[in-house]
């Protein structure tokens, strides 16, 4: 794998974390009214695919909150992964 493509992944990946961090942030500031919030929206729409396939494997009891916190421990870990890979290549 090359390192620009190594870096290109860790960049979206670390795009998707803090989209991720934003609509927490936003989730706690704006309570109920965050559905209305354009900068909630965009986000929304950033990290839907990530949320969907986390979705997806975890149970269908599984509220939106826990689906947001395993995707962000998830994002962080493959950023982490990322990293890693980028110093040793």
């Amino acid at each position: 794998m090359s390192l620009f493509l190594i870096s290109a992944l860790r960049a979206i990946v670390e795009m998707q974390g803090l989209c991720l961090l934003g609509q927490g942030v936003l989730y706690l500031i704006a309570g109920r009214q965050r559905a209305g919030n354009r900068v909630y929206q965009l986000f929304a729409l950033i990290t839907a695919p990530p949320r969907r396939i986390v979705a997806t494997v975890l149970p269908r009891s599984a509220s939106n909150l826990l689906v947001g916190i395993f995707t962000f421990v998830i994002v962080l870990i493959l950023w982490l992964g990322l990293a890693l890979l980028r110093k040793f290549v």
